[in-house]
């Protein structure tokens, strides 16, 4: 079978795609037939080591994927030859097939196809946990979702929808904030217009915003919670921007506004049965159509090298998958 492989640190040209024995799975394992398979910012960070965790050489890229199950262990029960899954491995998932512990997997909705279930557990997940076990997101609230065009910021905004929240989303030129739009925001802000806060301030009729989700940091976190209203909350995602922010702290007392950090994977860590509870309310709100999940681009998997490329430059719109014949 082939798999992307990773020999040495470096940009995403130096990747090979190379030919390796089929994986057998162990007890309590299940084989899958890899029909697509999620790209995120991290995977880039990965293959050039400047990720906080260096993996041992070779490192195999890939961790988000779905597809059909081929073959199953000895002590797997749950799952069977030929149910579609989808789910998140340590590495190898840009791959024909992978081998991966049964309680790693979620059966898929036949009204989530192969290309948006390989890019939802991360980014799904992330965004529930952030929103309603973090932020105590509630229906009727207003938040603003940074980098809303991206694969983060585009399942915030499916979450935040199906919570029932008033969705700002914002981006930086007029595709990526159309295609917010489409996604399933309300409204749109320009974080690239030196006087974007008094457009947010205009949405909310000037009394500010519930939630921030921001998962950029850099120049746009503190105009974004100096927009908060008394009592809002900052959700801390991640960085995107490469730049750590420096909020006055007297901006949370004065504004009597929480900071808090969203770290799903410190959480699924410290707590692995989260995972269940996340993904079984998603998966339920799919069956149910309370959910829509933002759509995908879907390039094949031979596409690796520029796929990584356009990721890491900011260039792709949406969630990103690579996709098996």
């Amino acid at each position: 079978m082939k798999i992307v492989c990773c020999r040495t640190f470096g940009p995403p040209q130096t990747l090979e795609r190379i030919e390796i024995d089929a994986p057998v799975p162990g007890p309590d394992e299940v084989l899958v037939e890899v029909h697509a398979a999620g790209v995120g910012f991290v995977d880039g960070l990965m293959i050039q080591g400047l990720y906080q965790v260096k993996p041992p050489l070779p490192y195999y890229p890939g961790s988000e994927f779905a597809g059909v199950v081929a073959q199953v262990g000895s002590g797997v029960a749950d799952f069977h030859v030929g149910d579609r899954v989808l789910g998140i491995a340590n590495n190898g998932a840009f791959a024909d097939q992978l081998t991966i512990a049964s309680d790693k997997l979620v059966k898929v909705p036949n009204n989530l196809s192969a290309q948006v279930a390989a890019g939802f557990f991360i980014n799904y997940a992330t965004a529930l946990y952030g929103l309603r076990d973090c932020g105590k997101l509630q229906a009727g609230e207003t938040v603003l979702i940074l980098g809303a065009a991206g694969g983060v910021g585009s399942s915030a905004i499916s979450v935040a929808k199906a919570m029932g929240a008033i969705v700002i989303a914002a981006a930086s030129n007029a595709e990526k904030r159309q295609a917010a739009l489409s996604f399933g925001a309300d409204y749109c802000v320009d974080y690239s217009d030196p006087n974007w806060r008094q457009a947010l301030k205009t949405l909310t009729g000037k009394q500010g915003l519930d939630v921030v989700y921001d998962p950029v940091g850099g120049d746009k976190a503190e105009p974004a919670f100096r927009s908060l209203a008394p009592g809002g909350r900052f959700l801390v995602v991640g960085f995107a921007a490469g730049e750590i922010p420096r909020i006055p702290l007297n901006l949370a007392l004065l504004k009597r506004s929480a900071i808090v950090g969203v770290d799903w994977g410190g959480e699924m860590r410290a707590n692995p049965a989260i995972n269940q509870t996340l993904m079984t309310t998603l998966m339920q709100w799919v069956r149910d159509g309370t959910l829509k999940p933002a759509p995908v681009q879907s390039r094949p998997m031979s596409d690796y090298q520029q796929s990584l490329t356009d990721q890491l430059a900011g260039r792709v719109v949406g969630k990103l998958v690579l996709t098996n014949a």
